[in-house]
């Protein structure tokens, strides 16, 4: 067969992809196994943790589209992962009550209500709808694994395929979020199965890859808003692709593939606003409200968090504003409160600094101390494969779409310094790089010995570093950050403390009656604690920096005897009100986001003499 790319033989064009061929032994068996490895990690962990800080909203939002077929609620993440989320809850669960939702511009905390409501409604029963919940997520994960071994596997071998499988199932980024109904997984799954069969396309140019890639494109679109960067990537990728080809009918060629292209992003936002039943496709962009700067004119004091949300429209009045906006209105307006969180600069952390906004190298100082030591070694030396000979590539053409898309949705998250808090915000670009990294493994065929060991040292590596946290992956730091242990100093809040480990205080503190009453600061709402049995105190408060304590109230402040549990994001909080517990030394750690302190009168009056503060007396 000729291929249409270049006219010589082409022996890839002649098979199916590897997803479509049929599923005689595949490597030993050893894909469905890790697999199964991977789906058995993600439903424990997902038995274990408790519910982090987004999940009550997204579990309320999945009750919303189940319930009364709406969109509107936590509107900022598309549904398509909440869809699968609800589908159990809804199924075997209660119905989420809604008396505390509002309708506002941004109605994300009032969805955070209704699922703090719902716990508190259910006690102990709410976790285990949670974990239904997070069941039915697990299917993202798996899809992600399969793209990235029938991929690597097209491009590099076998062998290369197997190892982009386990990078991919013993990430413990992958693990960590994987396990959550919370959308990043799931984005990164459908994006990288997305741009696996828009190669596809790009070998084999014709309407059942052309189908495939629009409609795989249109899912990803439903799963977080990033990935709206496709729609320029791939256009560019294509150009990129085909600029340097010689074609016996150029034109004809280019413009059947122009079409096709077209049709591939046509069918995209179709899939997009078919999953929106297309509620609100095609409004008038005079007619929207925005909140922001950018699209609502506003100015920076009305956008400030401080003050009440209000609307404009700086399209208005102009011949823009007849024009039909091709997306789903609660879409739009998801798109609308993403921007305006960016525009409020909120407080950002990394190595020991606060700022208002946030580091254009953020998430590349967070891959570099969040991804096993392993992994990266990995990377590394693909790199170096680069300037080796061409045995360890596929050709530049080939490794083109899977470079593009991890470039571009790294550049494009890394360019947007607002805010910089989470890591999982860049887990779209992980798959791409499993993908190019499992070239290393072509070293074994072609029985590099050094090559092949190192490479078979660093993906032990990076699996045992892996699983000793497990199943604790959201701390997980490697050895460059400081381990699970250290790491909250280089980065805080979703990456070390997201309210995960909260049924692990509570297993602690059946274990040690003796630690009550207990001072606790969680990250959440403390609606989790009590419908877990955990009777609290709020512990006293520090006084801020060059401030005095009011007369005859000093010992309302400051260090206190008693039993304590602080999270780490209240531990390291801008504000330093809690800062003076890290003068003691905790006794226990409830996972590695929550610390417990036991703090004698001695203790509390030798840290309160070194902060200048009266003395607690025996009687007190």
């Amino acid at each position: 067969m000729e291929s249409s790319e270049t006219g010589k033989t082409c022996p890839l064009q002649v098979q199916l992809p590897r997803w479509r061929r049929r599923p005689r032994a595949i490597a030993g068996g050893l894909p469905i196994v890790v697999l199964l490895l991977h789906a058995l990690l993600l439903g424990f962990g997902g038995l274990r943790n408790s519910p982090t800080w987004d999940e009550p909203g997204h579990l309320a939002a999945a009750s919303a589209f189940w319930q009364f077929g709406r969109f509107d609620p936590y509107a900022v993440n598309p549904p398509l992962v909440r869809f699968a989320a609800g589908l159990p809850v809804f199924l075997f669960g209660p119905p989420l009550k809604w008396e505390e939702y509002r309708e506002t511009p941004d109605p994300r905390f009032s969805t955070l209500q209704v699922g703090a409501a719902f716990i508190h409604a259910l006690g102990l029963d709410a976790f285990w709808y949670f974990t239904l919940a997070r069941w039915a997520c697990i299917p993202f994960s798996l899809l992600g694994g399969w793209v990235c071994y029938c991929w690597a596997s097209e491009l590099y071998g076998r062998l290369s395929g197997n190892l982009a499988l386990v990078l991919w199932c013993f990430s413990p980024n992958v693990l960590a979020h994987g396990q959550l109904i919370t959308s990043d997984v799931g984005a990164a799954s459908l994006g990288v199965t997305a741009c696996y069969f828009f190669w596809c396309w790009l070998r084999t140019p014709r309407l059942e890859t052309m189908l495939w890639a629009g409609t795989s494109l249109g899912f990803a679109q439903l799963t977080k808003m990033t990935l709206l960067v496709f729609f320029v990537a791939w256009p560019v990728t294509w150009l990129a692709m085909r600029l340097p080809t010689r074609r016996p009918s150029p034109a004809r060629a280019w413009s059947r593939e122009a079409v096709q292209l077209a049709g591939i992003l046509i069918l995209g936002l179709f899939v997009l606003n078919l999953g929106y039943g297309f509620q609100g496709s095609f409004q008038r962009l005079g007619d929207y409200e925005f909140t922001t700067r950018a699209l609502g004119g506003l100015t920076e004091e009305q956008v400030s968090e401080d003050i009440m949300l209000t609307g404009g429209n700086r399209f208005r009045g102009s011949w823009l504003a007849r024009v039909p906006v091709p997306l789903p209105r609660d879409y739009v307006r998801g798109l609308d409160q993403q921007k305006r969180d960016f525009e409020q600069r909120p407080w950002s952390y990394l190595r020991g600094e606060w700022r208002r906004g946030g580091w254009w190298y953020y998430y590349l100082y967070a891959i570099g101390v969040r991804v096993p030591v392993g992994q990266l070694l990995l990377v590394v030396l693909a790199v170096l494969l680069c300037f080796s000979p061409s045995t360890y590539s596929a050709g530049w053409e080939k490794e083109l779409a899977v470079l593009a898309p991890c470039v571009i949705v790294l550049a494009f998250i890394s360019s947007q310094t607002g805010f910089s808090h989470d890591l999982r915000y860049a887990l779209p670009v992980f798959p791409f790089a499993f993908i190019w990294s499992s070239k290393v493994a072509i070293a074994v065929r072609r029985k590099d010995a050094w090559l092949s060991l190192f490479g078979a040292v660093a993906l032990a590596w990076s699996v045992a570093s892996s699983l000793w946290v497990y199943p604790h992956c959201l701390s997980y730091f490697n050895e460059l950050g400081g381990g699970p242990t250290r790491g909250h100093y280089g980065l805080l809040n979703s990456n070390t403390d997201w309210g995960q480990d909260l049924l692990y205080l509570k297993g602690w503190l059946d274990d040690h009656p003796e630690a009550r009453p207990l001072g606790l600061l969680y990250v959440l709402n403390n609606v989790y604690p009590h419908r877990l049995g955990i009777a609290q105190t709020a512990p006293p408060p520090g006084l801020p920096a060059g401030e005095s304590a009011p007369e005859n109230s000093d010992l309302q402040f400051g260090p206190q005897p008693g039993w304590y549990a602080i999270s780490i994001n209240h531990l390291f909080d801008r504000s330093g009100r809690y800062s003076y517990f890290l003068r003691f030394e905790p006794v226990a750690t409830a996972g590695y986001s929550i610390w417990i302190y036991h703090v004698t009168r001695l203790q509390a009056n030798s840290v309160r003499r070194e902060l200048g503060m009266c003395q607690i007396g025996e009687t007190q």
